[in-house]
């Protein structure tokens, strides 16, 4: 295969139809090699509009679904970034190219490893990488300028829009299967939210998420 090919179609067949159009955006994924993030067995498949499955059950996301989330966040180069699901750190270095620092928690050890060498291999080094529950990580006081939840819930609770200041975004994933939509949250002071439903997608539950949560924005 050629990947530079496949990257270039990839952008031109996938990425952009889907309205990802800044120019930060499209060139993180120039630049950022998707094949070297893909588990070996699936390398083929890098490029392919599919979730590609991971370690213990959790997933890649698809290229568009990716693109689409990282541009919803708006990020600048001075912008400190929080990741909730490193996975086999792609989407991480797609925001590490785009935004000044970002701190990624992922609760599985065997892909915060494989992330870190797939990070360091990449020459990523604007990055934290944290294992840890991001239930618990979450409670520590830290602010963001921007928050990027790669796995559903049923409702995205509070203590994940704490970690937002005002004026601060953040995107995940909301709902039950069929309908589950991407959201993106804007928080304009400390008792007022806005959010924006951005597309309805399909992803797997977050680890530990609560099913049942009280607070419905």
């Amino acid at each position: 295969m050629d990947y530079e090919i496949a990257r270039a179609n990839m952008i031109e067949q996938q990425i952009r139809p889907w309205n990802v159009l800044a120019i930060q955006t499209l060139n993180a994924l120039g630049e950022i090699r998707r094949e070297d993030f893909v588990p070996k067995d699936y390398q083929e498949l890098a490029f392919a509009d599919i979730q590609i499955p991971l370690a213990n059950g959790e997933v890649m996301l698809e290229p568009k679904l990716s693109a689409r989330m990282l541009e919803s966040l708006s990020l600048e180069k001075s912008h400190r970034v929080l990741e909730i699901g490193t996975g086999t750190g792609y989407l991480t270095a797609l925001l590490a190219t785009v935004s000044g620092h970002v701190t990624s928690v992922e609760i599985d050890p065997q892909l915060h490893q494989q992330a870190k060498l797939n990070l360091a291999m990449a020459g990523i080094e604007n990055i934290e990488l944290v294992l840890d529950d991001c239930h618990n990580f979450c409670h520590q006081g830290y602010q963001y300028d921007a928050v990027l939840i790669s796995g559903s819930m049923p409702v995205i609770p509070p203590f994940f829009l704490d970690q937002i200041p005002e004026g601060a975004l953040l995107v995940g994933i909301e709902g039950n299967d069929p309908a589950m939509q991407v959201v993106r949250y804007t928080k304009s002071s400390s008792l007022s939210l806005s959010k924006v439903s951005l597309l309805e997608t399909s992803v797997r539950r977050l680890r530990n998420v609560d099913e049942t949560p009280e607070f419905q924005f």
